[in-house]
């Protein structure tokens, strides 16, 4: 057996018995001696989608959550087939439901009981190999680390493969009442402080090496843009992470029609000197190879 090396990446070619075999990274089953058949796998920083897949158990039930076609590109481009997804703010589930479409497996972590327990339900219908398990407990919680080994034992691991967090985009939208709730921070400062304990947990759960996506938005306040996207990234720096990438998402696919709303926000828009959000931020981050 011959191995050559690829100029100091992970990826290698090999041949037996003067047959080549798959050159593919540690993190993804993508053969890069045919990287052109994978023109399905999004490579740029301008992600289009123009509305929300609605197929294979995913519905839009629930403000907030994010498409479906943004998990199913994470998972292809940094995870196998049997890897564990670690969601920190699971919501309606996205995340799990595509982890289950694609063999992966999945922890979520929910902060609201009753939004839990309607997941759990879900998921009943189309995890048939109990591939997935939702946690109700609030994601900075210093106590959760703790619970999330738990399940990684039960699926068979000691770390998660792949972290996807996506937080509340502070205040613009109250997800609960609960005071641990990010979407109820009385501070942009408070917001990010809080977040950064939710980073550090996704930071100690994932396997080294691996990769974390952040989906962000920003936000105005009292007549000024604040740069929710930029500030969370610092914060996922400070526990450790490497940013790799910043990926723009057009939002039109997560929004219910807003009819005569819409001439509103022109409206204002136009009245106060700023720009109406028509994008949100795929952030990509690596844990430190150790």
């Amino acid at each position: 057996m011959k191995t050559k090396k690829n100029s100091g990446t992970e990826a290698k070619l090999r041949l037996i018995d003067g047959n080549t075999v798959k050159k593919t990274k540690p993190y993804n089953d993508i053969d890069l001696n045919n990287w052109k058949e994978y023109d399905h796998i999004n490579t740029g920083t301008l992600w289009m989608f123009n509305e929300r897949a609605k197929n294979n158990g995913h519905k839009f039930d629930y403000h907030g959550n994010y498409i479906p076609q943004i998990a199913e590109q994470l998972y292809n481009r940094y995870t196998k087939p049997g890897d564990i997804i670690l969601d920190l703010f699971l919501g309606s589930g996205t995340s799990a439901i595509e982890a289950v479409n694609l063999g992966r497996k999945c922890i979520g972590v929910e902060i609201k009981p009753d939004l839990t327990e309607k997941v759990r339900q879900k998921l009943k219908e189309i995890d048939q190999n109990n591939l997935t398990e939702v946690i109700c407990e609030n994601s900075a919680s210093e106590n959760l680390c703790l619970k999330i080994n738990d399940v990684l034992e039960k699926l068979g691991n000691e770390k998660a493969q792949f972290l996807i967090l996506h937080p509340p985009y502070a205040d613009i939208i109250k997800f609960s009442d609960k005071k641990t709730d990010l979407s109820n921070c009385a501070s942009t400062a408070e917001f990010l402080d809080k977040f950064a304990m939710v980073a550090e947990n996704g930071y100690k759960c994932l396997e080294n090496g691996r990769y974390a996506a952040l989906i962000i938005g920003d936000k105005y306040s009292k007549g000024e843009l604040v740069p929710l996207g930029f500030y969370c990234m610092q914060k996922m720096n400070e526990v450790g992470f490497k940013t790799k990438s910043i990926i723009v998402k057009n939002i039109e696919g997560n929004e219910i029609g807003k009819g005569k709303t819409n001439n509103l926000w022109r409206y204002r828009a136009l009245a106060g000197g700023f720009y109406i959000f028509k994008h949100e931020y795929i952030m990509i981050f690596q844990k430190e190879k150790k």
